[in-house]
């Protein structure tokens, strides 16, 4: 009977601390950036998909796009992932989603170069992202777009 207790105490432990996907709903839709330079414009759009969550990341100046990247979120071997994709790495770069609370998802990638961690926090209808490492850190406030 201890064996059976102990073994349900895990499960329920473990349930109780993974993260689903589906946590992270409050990401999808348009998402304008404001604290962009005069004459530029950036935004990100975020849809649920069959995998997880698609994403890009998009900057302007004027009506020159200059920059993209693509990003997502995905389960891999029973953990949540924040996957980009940017022009200057050769392959995907993956962030283990290390904390999610009901309006903010924290990850981290030590062994990158920069940036180390990311922390996307939902304030209503603006939604900030801070990326940091190496004492350097930088943050992207954003709009939802009606």
């Amino acid at each position: 009977m201890k064996k059976f207790l102990l073994l349900l105490f895990v499960v329920i432990c473990a349930s109780a601390s993974a993260q689903s996907v589906n946590d992270l709903s409050w990401l999808t839709g348009t998402w304008n950036r404001t604290n962009v330079k005069a004459g530029r414009a950036a935004h990100e759009r975020w849809v649920k998909t069959a995998e997880g969550f698609q994403g890009w990341g998009v900057n302007l100046n004027g009506a020159d796009t200059t920059f993209v990247e693509k990003l997502r979120i995905v389960t891999k071997d029973n953990k949540l992932y924040y996957v980009a994709d940017v022009p200057q790495n050769k392959e995907s770069t993956y962030f283990l989603i290390s904390e999610v609370s009901a309006n903010s998802f924290t990850c981290e990638n030590p062994q990158h170069d920069f940036p180390k961690k990311i922390v996307y926090q939902l304030d209503g209808n603006k939604l900030k992202a801070t990326i940091s490492g190496n004492g350097k850190s930088m943050e992207y406030l954003f709009e939802r777009k009606e």
